[in-house]
């Protein structure tokens, strides 16, 4: 982003993050320190994810929870 003179939420890149074992714990604390926004996190929550902490994960930084796979994607190549 810096390259690019942008902020990190500006380029042009989807992320979807599948927590299947506690390194997504580190990745995924790590990207919201960094402030990047609009994380798909699946394919389920994890318990540390209660529904006040997405709540707010939601509103702050616009964490989206997985769904149906080929509409996740879809959006990701859209751009939502």
């Amino acid at each position: 982003a810096k390259a690019l003179n942008c902020s990190v939420n500006e380029l042009p890149l989807s992320l979807a993050l599948s927590h299947l074992e506690q390194k997504a714990a580190a990745v995924l604390l790590t990207l919201l320190h960094l402030g990047v926004k609009n994380i798909r996190l699946g394919p389920r929550l994890p318990a540390y994810i209660t529904p006040n902490v997405l709540k707010i994960l939601e509103e702050k930084y616009n964490l989206m929870p997985t769904g149906d796979s080929a509409k996740d994607l879809q959006l990701m190549m859209q751009g939502s």
